[in-house]
C-alpha cells in the first residue's frame, strides 16, 4: 500500500463531539465482546482456560480505549490536543501508530505525572477561573484529561501492539505436559487486534515456561510469525519443525473486527448497506465482525532425525467439505457478527448472500447478548 493509499484510508477525528461519540461506541462494543466470549463458553466452543486468556485481551482493549479517550477528550477544542487517527476503510479501529505512541507514553507516564498538578489542584483552579473570571477553563480541562490519561497508563493492563506469549499449565500425562500458549498483536497491516491460542504438548525435561533456553526462543519465534497474512498452517508447521519436543496440536486465531459504522467508516459491502437501511439511533449504528480460524492435528507421524533418531511431527487436518479451508490453511473457520437489535432486524430482512452460515450475536435493549444463526 502506498502512502497516498494510507492517506485516503486513515482519517483524523478533528471534532470533540465526534471523538467522544467514537469512544462511547467502542466502550459499548468492548463490553459486549466479553459477553460474546461467555456465551461461547456456555455453548462449549471455548474452555475455561480459553476464556481466561481471551478475557484478559478483551479487557486490555477496553483499557486501551479508555486511555485514548482521555488523551483525545479535547480534540478540536484545545490547542495541541492532538487528533485520533482511525482506519476508516479496512478496520474502523485506531491505526497501529496510535498504540505505538501510547506504549511510548506509558514508559514515561510516571515522569509526566510527577510534573503535573494533582486532580484536586486542577479542580480548584477550574473553580477559581469559572467563579472569578467567568470563563470556561479549557486549558485546565485539557490538563485534567492528560492527567487522567497518564494515570490510566500507570494502572497498566492495556492491549499493546505486541502482547508477548504466556503459557498456562493445563495437565500432565506421562512424559507430556499440556500448555495453553496465548499471545496477541495489533496487526499493523490491517489495524486490528489479533489473538492467538495454541495448545502445546511438551515432552522436554523442564516445563516450557520454566525452561530458560526453549521458552525465550519459542516466544521470539511466535511473535515473529504473528502476521495476519501468514496461514495458520505455516505458523504451526514452522513451530513444529523448529522445536522437536514441543508439539502444537491445535492453533486458533481470532480476528477482532472490522468494525462497521455508518457514522465513522467507509467500507463497502452488505454490512454497510444493512446499517444504512437500519437508520439506527446514535450509539447503535455499528456491527463488529469476529472471525475464528482453527487448525487441529489429525494424526502424528515419526520422521527421521539425524542418523538414528526420530521425532514427532504433526499432520494437520483440513476440512474436506470446505474448499476455501484448503487455501486458507485451516481445519475450520467460523465467522460471527455482533450488532445491536435494529441493525440485526435489517440484516434479517435483507438476507444478503453469504450471511446464512454467519453466527449473529445480537445486543438487546436490555444490554444482554443473544446468539442466532
Amino acid at each position: 500500500m502506498t502512502d497516498a493509499d494510507l492517506a485516503l484510508d486513515h482519517f483524523k477525528l478533528e471534532d470533540t463531539r465526534v471523538t467522544r461519540r467514537y469512544f462511547d461506541k467502542f466502550a459499548r462494543i468492548t463490553r459486549h465482546l466479553s459477553q460474546v466470549a461467555a456465551t461461547m463458553q456456555t455453548e462449549g466452543r471455548l474452555s475455561k482456560a480459553d476464556i481466561g486468556a481471551l478475557a484478559g485481551y478483551l479487557a486490555g482493549l477496553n483499557y486501551s480505549f479508555t486511555a485514548l479517550a482521555h488523551k483525545y477528550q479535547f480534540a478540536g477544542r484545545a490547542s495541541h490536543a492532538g487528533q485520533l487517527t482511525i482506519d476508516r476503510v479496512e478496520s474502523g479501529f485506531p491505526v497501529y501508530q496510535e498504540l505505538l505512541e501510547m506504549a511510548n507514553d506509558a514508559l514515561q507516564a510516571g515522569q509526566h505525572l510527577a510534573g503535573m498538578p494533582s486532580v484536586d489542584d486542577l479542580k480548584s483552579q477550574m473553580i477559581r477561573q469559572i467563579v472569578g473570571d467567568l470563563t470556561i477553563p479549557t486549558r485546565l480541562q485539557y490538563a485534567m484529561s492528560q492527567r487522567l490519561y497518564y494515570e490510566e497508563l500507570v494502572k497498566g493492563g492495556q492491549f499493546w501492539a505486541r502482547n508477548d506469549p504466556q503459557a498456562v499449565f493445563l495437565s500432565h500425562r506421562g512424559d507430556r505436559r499440556h500448555f495453553l500458549v496465548h499471545w496477541a498483536v495489533y496487526d499493523s497491516q490491517v489495524n486490528l487486534p489479533t489473538l492467538y491460542l495454541m495448545d502445546v504438548e511438551d515432552t522436554g525435561r523442564v516445563g516450557l515456561p520454566k525452561d530458560d533456553r526453549r521458552w525465550p526462543m519459542a516466544q521470539t519465534h511466535l511473535m515473529a510469525q504473528s502476521i495476519a497474512g501468514l496461514k495458520l498452517m505455516t505458523i504451526a508447521t514452522g513451530f513444529d519443525a523448529d522445536f522437536d519436543d514441543l508439539h502444537p496440536v491445535r492453533l486458533r486465531r481470532f480476528h477482532v473486527g472490522p468494525m462497521y459504522s455508518s457514522a465513522f467508516t467507509q467500507q463497502d459491502g452488505p454490512l454497510r448497506e444493512v446499517l444504512e437501511q437500519a437508520q439506527s439511533p446514535v450509539g447503535e449504528d455499528w456491527a463488529l465482525v469476529w472471525t475464528e480460524e482453527d487448525l487441529q492435528t489429525e494424526r502424528v507421524e515419526q520422521v527421521k532425525s539425524g542418523w538414528f533418531g526420530t521425532v514427532e511431527r504433526q499432520i494437520f487436518a483440513r476440512d474436506p467439505f470446505d474448499a476455501g479451508a484448503q487455501d486458507r490453511g485451516v481445519s475450520r473457520m467460523d465467522r460471527s457478527i455482533i450488532m445491536p437489535a435494529r441493525p440485526y432486524q435489517a440484516l434479517a430482512e435483507r438476507r444478503p448472500a453469504g450471511f446464512d452460515d454467519v453466527r449473529k450475536f445480537v445486543v438487546g435493549d436490555d444490554g444482554r447478548v443473544r446468539g442466532y444463526r
